[in-house]
């Protein structure tokens, strides 16, 4: 049986690696449009669920192949901050972000034939307070603008953040150790897991 990975990010291919010896990637085209006023930790099992489907019902044996979605956002009193539009943007989330905690969600989305399971791990992240020349000079850097929330806490927007709780994969888009044993009981012996987990 084939593991497919519903995304072309190389962050989730890596994380991806620690769980499963092989596995392929394709593109999901699900829509990510949400209603307004879609709770944060609802959107990522919403959005993880429709990128699974979205790759499941393009392969022409879906019984033979357990895809899986994932969706990550960061999350302040309830608002999702999205990826940055430019760099004022961006500060204007450093600014939010500054000297305080937000919450991180990701969700991950199961599909195999006709059965699927989607669950959720949320980790609270706290950034020190921020200098506006720290913010400029991490605003000026490329890496914020592709990440949810401005910052990619497995770069430089390590420098910025005074504690995790939680899973620290969750805040880079997989929580590898919860999908290790999620899919080992998904489809019990059937997927090429590290360490043959049964």
């Amino acid at each position: 049986m084939t593991l497919i990975l519903a995304s072309q990010s190389p962050r989730r291919r890596e994380l991806l690696s620690l769980v499963a010896e092989t596995f392929t990637c394709q593109t999901s085209q699900a829509d990510e449009s949400l209603p307004a006023g879609t709770p944060p930790d609802q959107a990522v099992e919403m959005l993880s669920l429709r990128k699974a489907l979205a790759v499941r019902d393009q392969l022409p044996d879906p019984e033979d192949h357990v895809v899986i979605g994932s969706d990550t956002v960061v999350a302040v009193d309830g608002r999702i901050l999205g990826k940055p539009r430019d760099q004022a943007d961006c500060l204007g989330m450093l600014q939010t972000l500054s000297g305080r905690e937000h919450v991180v969600h990701t969700g991950v989305a199961l599909a195999w034939g006709e059965r699927n399971r989607v669950f959720r791990e949320t980790a609270r992240v706290t950034f020190w307070p921020l200098t506006r020349e720290e913010m400029a000079w991490y605003a000026g850097t490329p890496e914020p603008y592709d990440k949810a929330g401005a910052y990619g806490v497995q770069g430089l927007g390590a420098l910025l953040v005074r504690e995790i709780q939680g899973d620290y994969y969750t805040v880079m888009g997989l929580p590898v150790s919860r999908l290790w044993r999620e899919l080992a009981a998904f489809a019990p012996g059937k997927l090429p897991l590290r360490g043959n987990l049964a």
